[in-house]
Protein backbone atom coordinates (compact mmCIF):
# COMPACT_ATOMS: atom_id res chain seq x y z
CA UNK A 1 0.00 0.00 0.00
CA UNK A 2 1.42 3.47 -0.90
CA UNK A 3 2.82 5.40 2.05
CA UNK A 4 0.39 8.33 1.68
CA UNK A 5 -2.61 6.00 1.68
CA UNK A 6 -1.50 4.09 4.77
CA UNK A 7 -0.56 7.34 6.57
CA UNK A 8 -3.95 8.85 5.74
CA UNK A 9 -5.79 5.77 7.00
CA UNK A 10 -3.86 5.89 10.26
CA UNK A 11 -4.83 9.54 10.65
CA UNK A 12 -8.48 8.71 9.96
CA UNK A 13 -8.75 5.74 12.30
CA UNK A 14 -10.29 7.53 15.28
CA UNK A 15 -13.00 9.45 13.40
CA UNK A 16 -13.74 6.34 11.33
CA UNK A 17 -14.19 4.25 14.44
CA UNK A 18 -16.50 6.88 15.88
CA UNK A 19 -18.59 7.12 12.70
CA UNK A 20 -18.83 3.34 12.40
CA UNK A 21 -20.02 2.95 15.98
CA UNK A 22 -22.39 5.91 15.69
CA UNK A 23 -24.01 4.81 12.43
CA UNK A 24 -24.33 1.21 13.61
CA UNK A 25 -25.90 2.36 16.88
CA UNK A 26 -28.35 4.57 14.99
CA UNK A 27 -29.40 1.68 12.76
CA UNK A 28 -29.69 -0.64 15.76
CA UNK A 29 -31.93 1.84 17.57
CA UNK A 30 -34.38 2.16 14.70
CA UNK A 31 -34.38 -1.47 13.60
CA UNK A 32 -35.10 -2.57 17.16
CA UNK A 33 -38.52 -0.88 16.89
CA UNK A 34 -39.58 -2.89 13.84
CA UNK A 35 -41.29 -5.80 15.69
CA UNK A 36 -43.50 -3.33 17.55
CA UNK A 37 -44.42 -1.54 14.32
CA UNK A 38 -45.11 -4.79 12.49
CA UNK A 39 -47.44 -5.93 15.27
CA UNK A 40 -49.49 -2.69 15.10
CA UNK A 41 -50.58 -2.35 11.46
CA UNK A 42 -53.58 -0.20 12.39
CA UNK A 43 -51.30 2.39 13.97
CA UNK A 44 -48.49 2.34 11.41
CA UNK A 45 -50.16 0.89 8.30
CA UNK A 46 -51.15 2.51 5.04
CA UNK A 47 -54.32 4.09 6.41
CA UNK A 48 -52.34 5.85 9.12
CA UNK A 49 -49.69 7.01 6.64
CA UNK A 50 -52.30 8.74 4.47
CA UNK A 51 -52.50 11.35 7.24
CA UNK A 52 -48.99 12.51 6.36
CA UNK A 53 -49.00 15.66 4.20
CA UNK A 54 -48.15 14.97 0.57
CA UNK A 55 -44.90 16.93 0.69
CA UNK A 56 -43.73 15.02 3.75
CA UNK A 57 -44.55 11.70 2.09
CA UNK A 58 -42.49 12.76 -0.91
CA UNK A 59 -39.50 13.73 1.24
CA UNK A 60 -39.69 10.35 2.97
CA UNK A 61 -39.70 8.50 -0.34
CA UNK A 62 -43.42 8.28 -0.97
CA UNK A 63 -43.96 5.56 1.66
CA UNK A 64 -45.44 3.28 -1.02
CA UNK A 65 -44.89 0.16 1.08
CA UNK A 66 -45.45 1.77 4.46
CA UNK A 67 -43.59 0.92 7.63
CA UNK A 68 -45.09 -2.48 8.35
CA UNK A 69 -43.23 -4.44 5.66
CA UNK A 70 -39.58 -5.22 6.26
CA UNK A 71 -38.44 -3.77 2.93
CA UNK A 72 -40.57 -0.63 3.35
CA UNK A 73 -39.29 0.02 6.87
CA UNK A 74 -35.69 -0.62 5.87
CA UNK A 75 -35.93 1.56 2.78
CA UNK A 76 -37.61 4.48 4.53
CA UNK A 77 -35.63 4.69 7.76
CA UNK A 78 -32.23 3.26 6.81
CA UNK A 79 -31.67 3.84 3.11
CA UNK A 80 -33.96 6.73 2.19
CA UNK A 81 -32.93 9.65 4.37
CA UNK A 82 -31.12 9.03 7.65
CA UNK A 83 -28.57 6.48 6.42
CA UNK A 84 -27.44 8.58 3.44
CA UNK A 85 -27.35 11.69 5.62
CA UNK A 86 -24.99 10.06 8.12
CA UNK A 87 -22.79 8.58 5.41
CA UNK A 88 -22.56 11.91 3.56
CA UNK A 89 -21.57 13.69 6.77
CA UNK A 90 -18.88 11.06 7.38
CA UNK A 91 -17.65 11.36 3.79
CA UNK A 92 -17.50 15.16 3.99
CA UNK A 93 -15.44 15.04 7.18
CA UNK A 94 -12.96 12.58 5.66
CA UNK A 95 -12.94 14.36 2.29
CA UNK A 96 -12.07 17.63 4.00
CA UNK A 97 -9.14 15.99 5.79
CA UNK A 98 -7.64 15.08 2.41
CA UNK A 99 -6.48 18.55 1.32
CA UNK A 100 -8.45 21.54 2.61
CA UNK A 101 -8.06 20.93 6.34
CA UNK A 102 -4.31 20.18 6.28
CA UNK A 103 -3.77 23.18 4.00
CA UNK A 104 -5.52 25.52 6.42
CA UNK A 105 -3.60 24.05 9.34
CA UNK A 106 -0.29 24.45 7.50
CA UNK A 107 0.67 20.76 7.43
CA UNK A 108 0.05 20.25 3.71
CA UNK A 109 2.99 22.45 2.74
CA UNK A 110 5.27 20.09 4.63
CA UNK A 111 3.91 17.12 2.70
CA UNK A 112 4.48 18.95 -0.59
CA UNK A 113 8.17 19.41 0.24
CA UNK A 114 8.52 15.64 -0.17
CA UNK A 115 9.21 14.17 -3.64
CA UNK A 116 5.51 13.56 -4.25
CA UNK A 117 3.75 14.65 -7.42
CA UNK A 118 0.65 16.74 -6.68
CA UNK A 119 -1.61 14.64 -8.85
CA UNK A 120 -0.36 11.52 -7.15
CA UNK A 121 -1.09 13.12 -3.78
CA UNK A 122 -4.71 13.78 -4.79
CA UNK A 123 -5.05 10.26 -6.19
CA UNK A 124 -3.69 8.61 -3.04
CA UNK A 125 -5.80 10.79 -0.75
CA UNK A 126 -8.81 9.71 -2.81
CA UNK A 127 -7.76 6.07 -2.44
CA UNK A 128 -7.59 6.54 1.33
CA UNK A 129 -11.04 8.17 1.29
CA UNK A 130 -12.49 5.28 -0.72
CA UNK A 131 -10.93 2.64 1.55
CA UNK A 132 -12.09 4.48 4.67
CA UNK A 133 -15.68 4.71 3.46
CA UNK A 134 -15.59 1.10 2.31
CA UNK A 135 -14.58 0.06 5.82
CA UNK A 136 -17.46 2.00 7.37
CA UNK A 137 -19.89 0.61 4.77
CA UNK A 138 -18.72 -2.99 5.29
CA UNK A 139 -19.02 -2.80 9.07
CA UNK A 140 -22.44 -1.15 9.02
CA UNK A 141 -23.69 -3.60 6.38
CA UNK A 142 -22.89 -6.47 8.71
CA UNK A 143 -24.67 -4.61 11.51
CA UNK A 144 -27.81 -4.00 9.44
CA UNK A 145 -27.81 -7.55 8.09
CA UNK A 146 -27.50 -9.04 11.57
CA UNK A 147 -30.22 -6.81 12.97
CA UNK A 148 -32.55 -7.48 10.04
CA UNK A 149 -32.20 -11.21 10.62
CA UNK A 150 -32.62 -10.80 14.40
CA UNK A 151 -35.92 -8.92 14.09
CA UNK A 152 -37.12 -11.12 11.19
CA UNK A 153 -37.57 -8.38 8.59
CA UNK A 154 -37.69 -10.90 5.76
CA UNK A 155 -35.41 -8.90 3.44
CA UNK A 156 -32.87 -11.01 1.50
CA UNK A 157 -29.20 -10.36 2.24
CA UNK A 158 -28.60 -9.55 -1.44
CA UNK A 159 -31.11 -6.68 -1.32
CA UNK A 160 -29.51 -5.24 1.81
CA UNK A 161 -26.10 -5.52 0.12
CA UNK A 162 -27.50 -3.71 -2.94
CA UNK A 163 -28.75 -0.89 -0.73
CA UNK A 164 -25.42 -0.64 1.06
CA UNK A 165 -23.44 -0.58 -2.18
CA UNK A 166 -25.59 2.37 -3.19
CA UNK A 167 -25.09 4.30 0.03
CA UNK A 168 -21.32 3.67 -0.23
CA UNK A 169 -21.22 5.02 -3.81
CA UNK A 170 -23.33 8.03 -2.83
CA UNK A 171 -21.05 8.79 0.11
CA UNK A 172 -17.97 8.35 -2.08
CA UNK A 173 -19.42 10.82 -4.59
CA UNK A 174 -19.96 13.47 -1.92
CA UNK A 175 -16.62 12.75 -0.25
CA UNK A 176 -14.91 13.22 -3.62
CA UNK A 177 -16.91 16.41 -4.21
CA UNK A 178 -15.58 17.72 -0.88
CA UNK A 179 -12.04 16.69 -1.82
CA UNK A 180 -12.37 18.35 -5.23
CA UNK A 181 -13.66 21.66 -3.89
CA UNK A 182 -10.93 21.56 -1.24
CA UNK A 183 -8.31 20.89 -3.92
CA UNK A 184 -9.59 23.83 -5.99
CA UNK A 185 -10.02 26.35 -3.15
CA UNK A 186 -8.03 25.12 -0.15
CA UNK A 187 -10.92 26.10 2.12
CA UNK A 188 -12.73 23.50 4.18
CA UNK A 189 -15.77 25.66 4.94
CA UNK A 190 -16.31 26.28 1.25
CA UNK A 191 -16.02 22.55 0.57
CA UNK A 192 -18.52 21.70 3.32
CA UNK A 193 -20.92 24.38 2.10
CA UNK A 194 -20.85 23.03 -1.46
CA UNK A 195 -21.46 19.48 -0.25
CA UNK A 196 -24.36 20.64 1.94
CA UNK A 197 -26.03 22.62 -0.85
CA UNK A 198 -25.65 19.84 -3.44
CA UNK A 199 -26.88 17.19 -0.99
CA UNK A 200 -29.97 19.09 0.16
CA UNK A 201 -30.87 20.36 -3.30
CA UNK A 202 -30.26 16.97 -4.88
CA UNK A 203 -32.45 15.16 -2.36
CA UNK A 204 -35.31 17.67 -2.58
CA UNK A 205 -35.20 17.66 -6.38
CA UNK A 206 -35.28 13.86 -6.55
CA UNK A 207 -38.09 13.38 -4.05
CA UNK A 208 -40.28 16.36 -4.93
CA UNK A 209 -39.52 16.27 -8.65
CA UNK A 210 -41.65 13.15 -9.13
CA UNK A 211 -44.79 15.26 -8.61
CA UNK A 212 -43.62 18.77 -9.54
CA UNK A 213 -43.30 19.05 -13.30
CA UNK A 214 -41.30 22.27 -13.15
CA UNK A 215 -38.30 20.61 -11.49
CA UNK A 216 -38.73 17.03 -12.70
CA UNK A 217 -36.04 17.44 -15.37
CA UNK A 218 -33.49 18.31 -12.67
CA UNK A 219 -33.79 14.78 -11.26
CA UNK A 220 -31.39 13.57 -13.97
CA UNK A 221 -28.54 15.68 -12.58
CA UNK A 222 -29.22 14.78 -8.94
CA UNK A 223 -26.89 12.11 -7.48
CA UNK A 224 -29.82 10.93 -5.37
CA UNK A 225 -31.71 9.97 -8.52
CA UNK A 226 -29.12 7.31 -9.31
CA UNK A 227 -29.10 6.16 -5.70
CA UNK A 228 -32.85 5.99 -5.05
CA UNK A 229 -34.61 5.50 -8.37
CA UNK A 230 -33.52 1.88 -8.82
CA UNK A 231 -35.12 0.86 -5.49
CA UNK A 232 -32.41 -1.66 -4.57
CA UNK A 233 -34.16 -2.93 -1.43
CA UNK A 234 -37.19 -3.91 -3.47
CA UNK A 235 -35.67 -4.74 -6.87
CA UNK A 236 -32.02 -5.59 -6.31
CA UNK A 237 -28.80 -4.05 -7.63
CA UNK A 238 -29.45 -1.25 -10.20
CA UNK A 239 -26.18 -1.66 -12.10
CA UNK A 240 -26.75 1.15 -14.59
CA UNK A 241 -27.61 3.77 -11.97
CA UNK A 242 -24.68 2.79 -9.78
CA UNK A 243 -22.31 3.00 -12.74
CA UNK A 244 -23.46 6.59 -13.32
CA UNK A 245 -22.68 7.43 -9.68
CA UNK A 246 -19.26 5.81 -9.95
CA UNK A 247 -18.59 7.60 -13.25
CA UNK A 248 -19.53 10.98 -11.74
CA UNK A 249 -17.08 10.31 -8.91
CA UNK A 250 -14.30 9.58 -11.41
CA UNK A 251 -15.09 12.84 -13.24
CA UNK A 252 -14.76 14.78 -9.97
CA UNK A 253 -11.41 13.12 -9.29
CA UNK A 254 -10.19 14.03 -12.79
CA UNK A 255 -11.17 17.64 -12.08
CA UNK A 256 -9.48 17.66 -8.67
CA UNK A 257 -6.03 16.57 -9.89
CA UNK A 258 -5.33 19.41 -12.38
CA UNK A 259 -7.12 21.95 -10.15
CA UNK A 260 -4.76 21.20 -7.27
CA UNK A 261 -1.75 20.92 -9.56
CA UNK A 262 -2.18 24.45 -10.89
CA UNK A 263 -2.93 26.20 -7.61
CA UNK A 264 -0.54 27.96 -5.22
CA UNK A 265 -0.80 26.25 -1.85
CA UNK A 266 -0.63 28.42 1.21
CA UNK A 267 -2.13 29.05 4.62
Amino acid sequence: MPALVSKSLRDYRRPLLGWTIGISAFFALYLAFYPNIQSNPDLYGEVALTKFPGAMRDLMGGLEEGFTSGSGYLQTLVYQLFGPLLFIMCAAVIGNRAIAQPEESGTLELVLTLPVDRRRLVLERFAALALALFGVAAATFLAVLGLAVAVDMGVPAGRILAGHVGVFLLALFFGTLCLTVGAATGRRRVALAVVGVVAVAGYVVETMGKDVAGVSWLRWISPFHYYLDGRPIQLGLPVGDYLVLAGATVVLLLIAMPAFDRRDVGV
